[in-house]
């Protein structure tokens, strides 16, 4: 399993209430899917939100997303962590 850092743009004025919803919205797929979300991150002024997945691809990152109503527009792999 790997980890994915997905970045979305043009979300500002994001509240944690309204993260909080899309992860709920997608968690009953994480069993599904293989993904297990771990964090979000989010500044609202700029626009920007990054989330924290373990997935079998990025292909299940896209999918997961789906189910929370915003796709990211950029998927990374983070193969390296300290």
């Amino acid at each position: 399993m790997s980890r994915f850092m997905d970045v979305h743009h043009g979300m500002q004025g994001v509240t944690a209430d309204q993260l909080r919803q899309g992860q709920q919205a997608a968690a009953p797929f994480e069993g599904e899917l293989g993904v297990h979300f771990e964090h979000a991150w989010a500044d609202p002024r700029e626009g920007i939100v990054y989330c924290l997945t373990e997935a079998p691809s990025a292909d299940a990152v896209r999918r997961f997303h789906e189910h929370a109503g915003a796709q990211p527009d950029e998927i990374h792999e983070v193969p390296i962590s300290v």
